[in-house]
């Protein structure tokens, strides 16, 4: 009776073992799912600014959104100055630019910000396609715009007016072009036309005989690859072989800007346009993509 007694206390002790096991592993399971729940994107974010920027942030916009079903992005143009501008007063999530922002706000609203630099592009000097010159120096090319030189034929090209097409103050592309080419000198906005966008940019030159302007590699590449000849900068072209080796000057990083460090789905988000998963898209975009650029 006792070895009786025994066998059935040695049983009843593994059934409550074994269902203390089911239970630890059942709670184990509903830990591990909540942590996979936690980790599951999601939100509302809205990026403007640069319109260099913008194909880029578009389709990485779509791809990210397609694998983050619950994020939900858009982005708009505006330039880099509109772009930091809102992200500062806190309207939008993203300011797209193609300079830092302290190159856009005063030193103590910049200092909120975070500049995140996602990508490396390349800026050409574009013509209408009646221009002959093929190549400029770096002085012809401050010449131009600063007002001296009003002829192509003054630099080596036909008896033709040139016709300059500026970019407005808020621009980071023509920020760019300041600090890169211009360097000091002033380009001279009582001359020639402004446009806002790449786009408007593009329709302007193609359609302005003697027509001169600078614009983003990312806009021509594609089905608009060939839509505007590009010219010479002191004998190198836009490529990312001759930036690596320091022979093209026109260029800058493209930054991702926010208020404080970027967290949740914008990090998210961020992260996926500089990594590995996006750069092959990246670079047939025409940008450069972070592995291949000195962080």
């Amino acid at each position: 009776m006792v070895k009786k007694g025994l066998k059935l206390t040695l049983a009843a002790l593994m059934v409550t073992g074994a269902l203390a096991a089911c239970g630890k592993a059942g709670n184990q399971t509903s830990t591990d799912t909540s942590k996979t729940a936690k980790q599951e994107l999601s939100g509302t974010i809205t990026a403007a600014g640069s319109t260099a920027l913008q194909p880029l942030a578009e389709e990485a916009a779509t791809e990210f959104m397609g694998t983050n079903p619950k994020v939900s992005i858009t982005v708009q143009g505006g330039g880099s100055g509109t772009g930091i501008n809102q992200v500062a007063s806190g309207a939008v999530q993203i300011g797209n630019s193609d300079v830092p922002a302290s190159e856009k706000l005063d030193a103590e609203k910049a200092k909120e910000l975070v500049d995140n630099k996602v990508a490396g592009i390349a800026f050409a000097l574009v013509v209408n396609k009646d221009v002959t010159a093929t190549n400029l120096t770096t002085q012809q090319i401050q010449d131009i715009f600063s007002g001296k030189v009003t002829n192509w034929k003054e630099v080596g090209g036909k008896d033709e007016k040139i016709n300059i097409i500026n970019r407005p103050a808020s621009s980071g592309t023509r920020a760019t072009f300041e600090k890169t080419i211009l360097k000091g000198t002033k380009a001279n906005d009582a001359i020639g036309t402004t446009q806002d966008s790449n786009g408007a940019v593009e329709q302007a030159v193609n359609s302005t005989p003697g027509a001169v302007s600078y614009l983003a590699m990312s806009y021509m590449v594609g089905d608009k690859k060939g839509t505007l000849k590009t010219v010479k900068i002191d004998g190198a072209e836009p490529t990312t072989a001759n930036i690596a080796a320091g022979k093209y000057p026109f260029w800058s990083y493209e930054y991702m800007v926010t208020k404080g460090e970027a967290k949740d789905a914008v990090k998210g988000f961020i992260d996926y346009v500089k990594g590995k998963d996006f750069e092959k898209k990246a670079e047939e975009m025409g940008y450069i993509p972070m592995t291949k650029l000195s962080k």
